[in-house]
């Protein structure tokens, strides 16, 4: 098989991929059209976020019998015309699941005991322990929407503390020994942080707005490991300073299909923006919830696994 790698990744991915027997090629810069052009002579094509697979492409990669995606998602794929076409999708929330479920109770942790603030403050020389006085975890109630890989993950790294995990999902009986599933209604009503692990769907696109936010019975935490298209930032906004929402950490965010660093050039930030970059009770960081050293080899270990299986009949 000859593989086209578009994003670079973990060396192993192209070791194990050779070992195989596979011809692997190398193109981290040229444009899509310029892979498009040569895409007829390609096998398999290992990717991230670089550009969208979509229809067009698809009928261009006459020869293509699988995408390996690595990362979480296939949301940057035409999912449904790729299976038409007979092609094996392979994505890997499996391998960087422990990431980012660390990464989500790294967020939370920070925000009740007001992290952040308190660092920036005593290197300024301020001391202020009562402006910097925390809050427990245990006692609370952490609702999770979304209880794939992610969702269970981070359930897992919760289970050291004297909390109620409630979960939420569209398929029925995903519970397990570390959370339980409920309806909608129970999750609102009971939740003090909610946390976000679901996939970017068209059900789950601005998801949580006003009206969702205002269902709760009392003021929670928010917490958004999952994509940023799924909390309507202005609403998310309207919230905190209500108070609905207590604070929020935030991996990801609705800005990130724009060039996010023009944010901060350009005259004119999105004033809901500036309010989160300036706001002391919301955390941000740059979509890495599942960007660790660790992850970045077992991302790589179980693409090659998929397609090994598929392909090769083998497992190892």
């Amino acid at each position: 098989m000859k593989v086209l790698h578009l994003d670079t990744n973990h060396p192993l991915l192209l070791e194990k991929l050779a070992a195989l027997g596979c011809e692997n090629e190398e193109d981290y810069s040229s444009n899509k059209q310029t892979i498009e052009a040569k895409i007829k002579d390609y096998d398999g094509i290992i990717i991230r976020s670089r550009f969208t697979i979509d229809q067009p492409f698809l009928d261009k990669a006459t020869n293509l019998k699988f995408i390996g995606r690595v990362g979480a998602g296939l949301e940057n794929i035409d999912t449904a015309y790729a299976q038409k076409k007979g092609i094996f999708l392979a994505s890997a929330p499996e391998g960087n699941r422990n990431a980012v479920g660390e990464h989500s109770l790294a967020m939370l942790l920070s925000l009740f005991n007001k992290l952040n603030k308190a660092n920036e403050e005593v290197r300024k020389g301020i001391w202020d322990r009562e402006g910097n006085r925390g809050v427990e975890l245990d006692g609370k109630t952490i609702g999770i929407i979304g209880y794939g890989n992610m969702g269970k993950a981070f359930a897992k790294k919760l289970k050291g503390f004297d909390v109620e995990v409630l979960c939420y999902d569209i398929v029925g009986g995903v519970d397990d020994e570390n959370a339980r599933q409920v309806g909608i209604m129970e999750l609102q009503q009971k939740t003090d942080v909610l946390s976000l692990h679901v996939p970017q769907t068209e059900a789950t696109k601005k998801m949580i707005n006003s009206e969702f936010i205002n269902a709760f019975h009392k003021p929670f935490w928010l917490l958004n490991t999952a994509r940023g298209s799924c909390v309507v930032t202005q609403d998310l906004v309207s919230a905190l300073e209500s108070g609905a929402i207590l604070g929020a950490g935030l991996d990801v965010l609705e800005y990130e299909k724009k060039s996010f660093e023009n944010l901060f050039t350009e005259s004119t930030m999105p004033a809901a923006f500036n309010y989160l970059v300036n706001s002391e009770n919301v955390i941000l960081s740059p979509h890495v919830a599942g960007w660790t050293v660790e992850s970045k080899e077992q991302l790589a270990q179980t693409i090659v696994a998929k397609i090994r299986e598929q392909f090769f009949n083998k497992k190892e």
